[in-house]
């Protein structure tokens, strides 16, 4: 098979994601990827604003995360988890813990961000079940939430919109109104008051039923790049504390220097009981995740009998090249200049948003870290807004990779993004905003 034959044997036999098949465009093949640039079979180049769905940290092959992942493949590649350990595991458990808040000691690894969710609902279910307390069934979210696309991931993002299919399958989750801000908001204190009246309310008729609360920190992804403020985060925490139900953090996209601290949770000083990691973990090199509990969680599962224990396992647990990528991403991660990239990124969102807001019909601009994002003024706002599949188009026939939630358009690069790079970006946002809008 030749180069130029393999895309038609992807239209053959592939079956892409979020994608609807008989009515999107052939997929572009990419033979490559360095830095922030994607280069394409036919000649085509992408610069990637996204990091190919908020995975790569550090933009694509990068060298010494390539170089970790072909050294441990020399030495072992593979290992049952159950029984065994090995090197990489252990040394990237303590190295993860070590940078976390609190007593977040204990980590369970696992295979993406779903699953990562999906172990922390099972983990907060059978921690009140081992404790006596197996009434402790009910789960709390946000509006709009996306926590992945397993059954009780989508049952926590279930007022997100997007598993309207599956809905029979799911087990209710109460939602709470989510008080998303965004620069110049006058409301937010009255939001942020709404939604924290809505939240004491449920506590005092269903506290004592109630296993935890999922939330996406400071940045609710999917939904579009929705932000909310530490000071929000803080409240909402000491208000679980008291009424002792359980605080898990979705940290799979804010994870590793989105939001301008190494996670959410430093940035907005809250400790969570449970916190769900993936995307960025391995520097977008392989597929991995981890649920980190505090000590006492993990201590609510030792006993005598099995019935305690979680079981719950994946067939590439812990995978040792996926650790090996996780470590010198992490290394990467700490270095000096990768800090100097991520604040330079924020420093030039903080630039170019007051210019978007000037372009016409663009409305809600927001900043978070290296994250930056802005709003469509459409009737038909929403993920499946018409103007999102323009856009997209749009930014792809500039040469850049973008995907708009909708209507809305956000930027969230890779670390090794050049200011030129992102300044191109920004350019093609505003001449679309002249040309379409």
């Amino acid at each position: 098979m030749t180069d130029l034959e393999y895309p038609g044997h992807d239209k053959r036999h592939v079956w892409h994601p979020f994608t609807q098949a008989q009515t999107s465009p052939d997929p572009i093949a990419i033979r490559a990827g360095r830095g922030a640039v994607l280069y394409a079979e036919d000649g085509r180049e992408f610069l990637d604003v996204i990091s190919s769905w908020w995975v790569t940290l550090h933009g694509h092959a990068h060298p010494k995360i390539a170089e970790a992942v072909a050294e441990q493949a020399k030495k072992l590649e593979q290992v049952i988890f159950a029984g065994f350990t090995h090197r990489p595991a252990s040394v990237l458990a303590q190295r993860l813990t070590a940078l976390l808040p609190g007593n977040l000691n204990r980590v369970f690894f696992s295979d993406d961000g779903s699953t990562a969710v999906e172990v922390a609902l099972k983990m907060a279910h059978q921690y009140w079940r081992n404790k006596g307390q197996s009434g402790r069934c009910k789960y709390l979210a946000f509006d709009g939430a996306y926590h992945g696309d397993t059954v009780g991931a989508m049952s926590a993002g279930a007022s997100s919109g997007y598993f309207s299919q599956w809905e029979n399958l799911m087990f209710e989750v109460t939602s709470l109104p989510y008080p998303e801000t965004w620069e110049d908001d006058e409301e937010v204190e009255a939001k942020e008051a709404a939604s924290l009246a809505a939240l004491d309310q449920y506590l005092t008729d269903h506290g004592e039923e109630t296993s935890a609360l999922i939330v996406e920190p400071l940045v609710q992804g999917a939904s579009g790049m929705r932000m909310c403020r530490p000071e929000f985060l803080k409240a909402v925490a000491d208000r679980l504390k008291t009424a002792d139900v359980l605080l898990i953090f979705d940290e799979v996209m804010t994870g590793f220097g989105r939001t301008g601290g190494l996670f959410a949770c430093l940035k907005a000083t809250v400790t969570p009981d449970i916190i769900c990691l993936s995307k960025g973990l391995t520097g977008g090199f392989l597929a991995m995740s981890v649920t980190v509990c505090a000590d006492e969680i993990y201590e609510g599962f030792l006993g005598e009998e099995f019935d305690r224990a979680l079981a719950h396992g994946h067939s590439f647990t812990a995978n040792p090249l996926g650790c090996a990528a996780a470590l010198a991403s992490m290394d990467l991660l700490l270095s000096d200049e990768t800090r100097a990239d991520m604040k330079s990124i924020e420093l030039l969102h903080l630039e170019r948003m007051p210019r978007l807001m000037n372009a016409p019909g663009l409305t809600h601009a927001r900043v978070m870290g290296t994250i930056a994002a802005i709003d469509v003024d459409v009737a038909d706002a929403g993920y499946t807004a018409a103007i999102g599949s323009k856009l997209k188009e749009y930014f792809m026939g500039q040469g850049l990779l973008m995907r708009p939630l909708g209507n809305v358009i956000y930027l969230l690069p890779p670390y090794c993004i050049s200011d030129t790079q992102l300044h191109t970006a920004y350019d093609a946002i505003e001449q679309a905003a002249a040309d379409l809008l």
